[in-house]
């Protein structure tokens, strides 16, 4: 098989890229379509010695950010590809909607949704761009056109796969299309390795981009307030008010490391008294399945991807309101000692990489067999 990659853009370097990566390492022949790349970002290192083709509005894109306003762009980014000499086209879509490419009549498209974009259907984002009344009204007219657009070219995949049932739930919602979940990969043998014999130390760990919807806030609130160690690792990626915001409520309780390698990563995993997951309407979130295959148990809110991954009483627990006070609750009693790091690592295991890229593979191949569907662009 001929195979092309796309994705939305390569910039910041979270779970959609590890996804691209796995799909990277089963086809490493197959170019990478974006919309752009920031061959500087974290993301763009890691793809370094992949073929990148970015769309022809990339410079455009790229230039100080502009390709979140810019949305509106989009159409005419993935209208511009043509795969009609691929066999198959695999997609990793989120929020910049990497659908409704040409494709000649014998083309197999598969769309790997992460979610469909929050933004168009009243979720809550990371950058809650609508802060001001003129975006609001932008945000208005733009999205509406957006939608229609969304629909329409959910319409041409051939078969979609999901990241979970939470996600499975809004594709048949929003699209009206049937999927399959494939749960997204982990390097769960390698984390293991990495943090072997660590001891643990007294501090609970957040792994996320510092944006908003990620409940960094309560976090940072509960850690000041109960005076216990937080360490937040990852890379600023929200506007600089809401980076100031995080920033007023930093105490000397709590440590932002920024970005690190995946070995300091693993070593903090693997240290942490208990990882927090605390995003409200998670797609599905593999940080708590890394944390997991480091033998350390969860905390997370009740919802979202959360709800199957995290096995409650087994291998972690979750608070039910997205409040300050609830995630307080729950670690003035948390007792870190009554979870056993080899079922912490056996649930890990569900969503290794090596799980992920099989069957992948098993269902390209199986349903590239079957007879292509006439298609109408």
């Amino acid at each position: 098989m001929k195979v092309a990659l796309v994705h939305d853009y390569l910039k910041e370097y979270g779970g959609a890229e590890r996804v691209l990566e796995a799909l990277h390492e089963i086809w490493p022949k197959a170019p990478i379509y974006t919309a752009f790349c920031d061959r500087g970002s974290s993301a763009g290192q890691v793809f370094a010695q992949a073929k990148i083709v970015e769309s022809w509005l990339a410079p455009l894109l790229k230039f100080k950010s502009f390709y979140s306003p810019l949305r509106f762009l989009a159409p005419i980014v993935w209208r511009s590809f043509d795969f009609s000499q691929y066999d198959v086209v695999i997609a990793s879509a989120s929020w910049y909607i990497t659908r409704g490419f040409k494709v000649g009549p014998k083309t197999k498209v598969f769309c790997y949704c992460h979610t469909p974009p929050r933004y168009l259907y009243g979720y809550q984002t990371s950058l809650e761009w609508q802060r001001y009344w003129l975006v609001r009204v932008y945000a208005l007219i733009v999205n509406h056109f957006l939608r229609l657009y969304d629909f329409r070219s959910a319409q041409t995949v051939d078969h979609f796969i999901v990241n979970s049932r939470n996600t499975q739930g809004r594709v048949k919602k929003f699209y009206r299309r049937d999927s399959s979940i494939i749960y997204p990969p982990a390097e769960v043998e390698k984390i293991k390795k990495a943090t072997l014999g660590l001891k643990q130390k007294n501090y609970f760990l957040v792994v996320s981009r510092v944006v908003g919807a990620k409940g960094i806030d309560l976090a940072i609130k509960a850690s000041s307030k109960l005076k216990i160690p937080l360490k937040i690792i990852g890379e600023k990626a929200g506007l600089h008010w809401l980076n100031q915001d995080l920033k007023n409520l930093k105490s000397r309780w709590v440590e932002f490391t920024g970005r690190v390698t995946d070995q300091e990563l693993y070593r903090y995993y693997g240290q942490a008294k208990a990882f927090l997951a605390l995003a409200t309407d998670e797609d599905f979130g593999i940080t708590p399945v890394e944390a997991m295959a480091s033998g350390r148990p969860v905390i997370a809110y009740r919802g979202g991807g959360y709800l199957e991954s995290v096995l409650e009483g087994k291998t972690g627990e979750f608070f039910d309101y997205p409040t300050t006070e609830s995630l307080i609750k729950i670690l003035k009693n948390f007792k870190a000692s009554k979870y056993k790091s080899e079922d912490c690592y056996l649930q890990a295991k569900k969503f290794s990489k090596e799980r992920f890229q099989k069957e992948i593979k098993t269902f390209v191949a199986k349903n590239y067999a079957r007879t292509t569907r006439s298609r109408n662009n």
